[in-house]
């Protein structure tokens, strides 16, 4: 009975192992003429007890590499840092961020790329293009927003603060995808090219987690407006900058090269002196 109750000992270290077991009960059946059976009872048990603890460090393992696949996915959904207090089970609030460089892009023509192709194209052609452009804006310290239909949504100086360096961020990116799409080749129209076109504006604006069911995080504030509008009055090829993106550029980088559009009439802004930016003399900082 003694031998029972310390089996079943609560902390694990007061129970016995099976080889103590086995020297126990040889020493209470050694007048007995069952000991093989006893001995071949007890090498079962230990047999299935450590067949038991392997199946559970598998189980244990398979359980911990599908929480890591989740939490990458997560990662991939919102923003690390964003992630991470989700993951701890903490609330998100919207925070508002001073300024921020905001990326718009979209490809001209695409309605009617689209209408002589099949879905199955026009998704291959997307999905190729933006797979290229996520490799490229992996060298820079932006965080891409959303992709909607051919919109390309990049920020940069959230969800972590970079001080001015955002506006450069942006603006080197955007260079680099300029000349990606030049090379840019469609799977099923090989003689076609892309023209790309882009806006960029800096400002202030608030960021948050938005919805429960498929959470996005999700930028508000006139900063992503203006940054829309920048984009849907620029030219293919050509990157199209606001006053208040060139003044941070000509005040901290000036190692850009920018050149006066001009007055241009903005939905919802009215005229608005804008640039074009043609490139970077200097890739130092």
């Amino acid at each position: 009975m003694q031998m029972m109750k310390k089996c079943w000992a609560e902390e694990h270290m007061e129970r016995p192992d099976f080889q103590q077991l086995k020297t126990i009960i040889r020493r209470l059946n050694k007048d007995n003429e069952s000991g093989n059976i006893l001995d071949n009872l007890l090498s079962r048990m230990e047999q299935y007890a450590n067949n038991l603890e392997a199946l559970v460090q598998e189980r244990t393992a398979d359980y911990l590499e599908e929480k890591r696949r989740c939490e990458e996915l997560l990662y991939q959904l919102l923003p690390k840092s964003v992630a991470s207090q989700l993951i701890q089970g903490k609330s998100m609030v919207a925070e508002t961020f001073d300024c921020v460089t905001t990326y718009f892009s979209d490809i001209v023509g695409f309605t009617a790329l689209s209408a002589q192709s099949t879905p199955m194209e026009v998704v291959d052609l997307l999905n190729d293009l933006y797979t290229k452009f996520d490799d490229i804006i992996e060298n820079f310290d932006v965080y891409k927003v959303e992709t909607i239909g051919d919109a390309y949504m990049v920020v940069s100086g959230l969800p972590v603060r970079n001080g001015t360096t955002h506006t450069r961020e942006i603006v080197r990116m955007s260079l680099a995808l300029l000349q990606a799409v030049g090379t840019f080749k469609i799977r099923h129209r090989p003689k076609d090219t892309l023209k790309l076109r882009i806006g960029l504006h800096t400002g202030p604006c608030v960021a948050g987690v938005v919805g429960l069911k498929m959470p996005r995080y999700c930028l508000f504030g006139d900063t992503v407006n203006t940054a829309s509008r920048m984009e849907s009055n620029g030219l293919p090829l050509r990157i199209h900058v606001s006053p208040f993106t060139q003044k941070m550029l000509a005040e901290h980088y000036p190692s850009f090269e920018p050149e006066l559009r001009g007055e241009v009439d903005m939905k919802g802004k009215g005229r608005m002196k804008t640039y074009w930016l043609n490139g970077e003399r200097d890739s130092g900082a």
